[in-house]
């Protein structure tokens, strides 16, 4: 754990002296965020807000795994591959929704996007069963299960459904920053548990990168995560929580990301069936509860907190196998 805490601390440090640099290069690049029209209309003085913060979260992680947590721990190249795979992703759609910058650019449609989620989910899929045998999981108080040839399409469905869950949550000032690093931070520990040493230290790397970006993009925000941050983020906590075995605890560790997810599908399903009736004002979630009259602060901290208590009672269970 030493080790692990270590690494975090340092991809923290990279983080908060490199992001000045990072927000200085994007607003040069005039990199700033066009506001989605689907939003409350507060949001448009966020117009122009540099984005692709991913790029200092991810770039601090590298900066310390590739020196200290790869040489004889090749099982960390994937999640780190994952991380790379949605940056290049996640930038190329980032483009499409930047301020005057590239005028015949377009953002990804959702279906490349979800074409991109299945490709790579099946590509880890299959690398966890037949390179690093994770083939189980995890079950409170009754122990480990060998699930056979059902846990590659169980891991597909779980890669897919965990990045676009932290994609949508993405959305207020430091609303994916802070829960991302909850979750990284609770599978760390339960990594730690399983004495799997290096997945605890790719883990703490994230949370301290993440800390490290928090810096910036504290409400008011002066850096964007962007999808060059989200995709890669959501990708990269499903593979380490199918590599403890312990994928059963997403839902709890990740709760805010359920809620996020779980209020768009509610919306859209309550919209078709009473055609054209809302359930909620707006969502994801975090939108509606602006919207009953919620400051943005607020409405973070609050999320924040559920995403603590997910990640207790994660963890708790974690340790009843």
């Amino acid at each position: 754990m030493t080790e692990a805490l270590l690494a975090g601390s340092a991809a923290f440090v990279i983080a908060l002296l490199g992001g000045g640099r990072v927000v200085r290069w994007l607003v040069s690049q005039r990199i700033g965020k066009a506001i989605s029209e689907d939003g409350p209309s507060t949001h448009n003085i966020k117009a122009g807000t540099p984005t692709m913060g991913g790029l200092l979260i991810f770039g601090a992680v590298a900066v310390v795994t590739v020196p200290t947590n790869l040489f004889d721990r090749l099982s960390i190249l994937l999640p780190l591959g994952v991380v790379i795979s949605g940056l290049i992703v996640g930038a190329l759609d980032d483009m499409g929704t930047l301020v005057d910058r590239f005028p015949g650019w377009r953002a990804l449609t959702w279906r490349l996007k979800f074409g991109y989620m299945v490709g790579l989910a099946v590509a880890v899929s299959l690398i966890l069963y037949f390179a690093l045998e994770a083939r189980s999981v995890n079950v409170p108080w009754l122990g480990g299960y060998e699930l056979g040839l059902f846990y590659i399409p169980i891991a597909v469905v779980t890669i897919i459904a965990t990045t676009s869950a932290v994609s949508i949550t993405d959305g207020l000032d430091g609303l994916l920053g802070g829960t991302a690093a909850v979750a990284f931070a609770a599978y760390g520990v339960i990594a730690f548990l399983q004495e799997q040493a290096f997945l605890a230290t790719f883990s703490f790397t994230v949370v301290g990168a993440l800390l490290g970006f928090l810096w910036y993009n504290a409400h008011p925000a002066s850096l964007f995560m962007g999808d060059t941050g989200a995709l890669p983020l959501g990708a990269s906590l499903a593979t380490v929580a199918l590599m403890t075995g312990h994928w059963l605890l997403l839902p709890i560790v990740g709760i805010v990301f359920v809620a996020e997810a779980g209020s768009t599908l509610i919306q859209i399903a309550y919209f078709q069936t009473t055609g054209g009736r809302r359930f909620f004002r707006m969502t994801p979630l975090h939108h509606h509860m602006e919207l009953i009259g919620w400051s943005e602060p607020q409405v973070v901290l609050r999320l924040w907190l559920f995403a603590f208590a997910g990640a207790m009672v994660g963890v708790a269970l974690a340790l009843a196998v």
